[in-house]
């Protein structure tokens, strides 16, 4: 079996060090290279080009996030961002993943090399899934988390058989990991200003999606924010479930709009695709579109089969179009997915269950 050959981009001797000391454990992965800098990066990529690289942000000579723009200008690769990941950095990552990065790795400020040393199965599954990414299509993912216990979304919210009569206004449930960034960039980017209310669950981690959802809203003819309790849910408007929290459908009377909660991890994340879509199929019903986008996983697909059970409409992305064919595959194997439509149907998918309201 052909290895998959990685380069390390870090301006610290002792993450490049630990890191390819963890990594050459994998007996599928080898490092060929490490550099301190973009520059002496690149003079060993046009000697010899690796499978999968591992880039900081902050360096000298050059920064991680012009480094990345130009591999993806000269020959797209997979790249895995290796940085600090905070509040106030939230925004230079959300360059790096629309930039093409494919994943990223929460890297601490203190004890990293305790870190790097206990992480490193994490590191290794995460340079396994960055080197089949389809970078073809959409690229980027979520970061790195730990293993954690796979709970359903019945630790957050109990199964119901409510029913919902029909009415006039329909919501649009879209759930979306691995390359899910610029996938909902090009959906929602491509929507008119008149279309339903969406409620959205991008697996990121907290103080991300807020930069996320103000930079799409910045992008998009309709509104998109980040989620707050009780946010309304109206046409022209998405909502983004903040990262570390679960988002939930609720109805009043005619009105729908959003609980955001704690909880648990479930299907090993918050916010999960499972809590959000369970809500949409007990509090919508059949008066819903639920979409499964892009993703490692299979979270999302039991939501999305019990929001077909009560009559919603449901889509899935389809594999041609997809950076990583988990979560639809898995829906679709569940029997979730009426039709998988491609990346580029999707927006037009939306405004036809719009008007069909």
């Amino acid at each position: 079996m052909k290895k998959i050959r990685v380069m390390i981009v870090d301006d610290s001797a002792v993450v490049r060090k630990v890191l390819a000391e963890k990594i050459a454990k994998s007996s599928e992965i080898e490092v060929i290279a490490a550099a301190s800098d973009p520059i002496f990066a690149m003079d060993k990529m046009m000697k010899d080009w690796p499978d999968v690289v591992i880039l900081d942000v902050e360096m000298p000579r050059m920064d991680g996030i012009t480094f990345l723009k130009k591999i993806m200008a000269q020959r797209p690769t997979p790249v895995i961002i290796c940085s600090t990941l905070t509040e106030k950095g939230a925004e230079t990552t959300i360059q790096a993943l629309a930039a093409g990065a494919v994943s990223i790795v929460t890297k601490p400020k203190a004890g990293l090399k305790d870190f790097l040393e206990d992480d490193a199965n994490d590191i290794i599954n995460v340079i396994k899934v960055a080197a089949k990414a389809n970078l073809k299509r959409i690229v980027h993912t979520e970061p790195v988390a730990k293993v954690a216990p796979k709970l359903t979304a019945d630790a957050v919210l109990a199964a119901t058989s409510r029913a919902m009569a029909q009415t006039t206004e329909g919501i649009v449930a879209i759930g979306t990991s691995t390359g899910g960034t610029q996938a909902l960039e090009a959906v929602l980017t491509s929507l008119p200003r008149v279309c339903p209310g969406m409620v959205i669950v991008q697996h990121m981690p907290e103080n991300f999606t807020a930069a996320f959802a103000k930079r799409l809203n910045e992008l998009c003819e309709i509104e998109v924010k980040e989620a707050a309790h009780g946010d309304r849910v109206i046409a022209g408007r998405a909502l983004i479930a903040p990262g570390g929290k679960h988002m939930l459908l609720k109805r009043s009377g005619a009105q729908y709009h959003v609980d955001v909660i704690d909880g648990p991890l479930v299907s090993r994340h918050r916010p999960s695709v499972n809590v959000l879509f369970r809500s949409v199929a007990q509090q919508a019903g059949k008066n819903a579109l639920g979409i499964i986008m892009t993703g490692m996983g299979d979270d999302g697909a039991q939501g999305l089969k019990e929001m077909r059970d009560v009559g919603a409409k449901t889509l899935g992305q389809d594999e041609r179009s997809c950076v990583v064919y988990g979560m639809p595959k898995e829906a679709n194997k569940l029997g979730a997915v009426e039709r998988e439509v491609s990346l580029a149907k999707i927006p037009q998918e939306i405004v036809t269950y719009g008007s069909g309201r």
